[in-house]
């Protein structure tokens, strides 16, 4: 199987949207550019414990209701309770709204999806501020680059 290389996933173009696609992500969902990054980390480490999740906020501004938050709106499972016993701690997984959210800006960085133009399934194009008229602009500049 061949390796991975810097200059692989320049062609692949995957980061050349991101921002765009990152914004029309959490604007739709209810998430900051932080929550949005964990949910990606953490679901690349598939089941994890608390202790990954604070690991992974590291990189992160302080927020102690991150957490909360992301179990509250149900992003975060959990995937085994802890009893006490044997098992002395929870083992989390992101949720399957979280997974199918992640799956979808995947799909849009790697051009199988476009992102959504109409005001029912994107907020940004009910263009209500300054920075909704800018980001509409460059959701159709996406959506028109076939070279994604």
């Amino acid at each position: 199987m061949k390796r991975l290389e810097a200059g692989d996933l320049k062609d692949f173009n995957l980061l050349k949207h991101y921002r765009t696609i990152r914004k029309w992500a959490c604007r739709n969902n209810d998430l900051t550019d932080a929550e949005l990054e964990l949910l990606i980390y953490l679901d690349c480490i598939d089941m994890f414990t608390i202790d990954d999740f604070k690991m992974g906020s590291y990189s992160f501004s302080w927020n102690n209701r991150r957490w909360n938050k992301l179990i509250q709106e149900d992003w975060v499972t959990v995937w085994r309770k802890r009893n006490r016993t044997t098992q002395k701690y929870n083992i989390y997984k992101v949720s399957f709204k979280g997974k199918q959210l992640i799956r979808k800006v995947y799909r849009i960085m790697t051009g199988e999806d476009d992102i959504p133009t109409s005001e029912r399934r994107n907020s940004i194009m009910q263009g209500k501020t300054y920075m909704d008229k800018v980001l509409q602009t460059s959701v159709y500049n996406v959506n028109r680059d076939k070279n994604r």
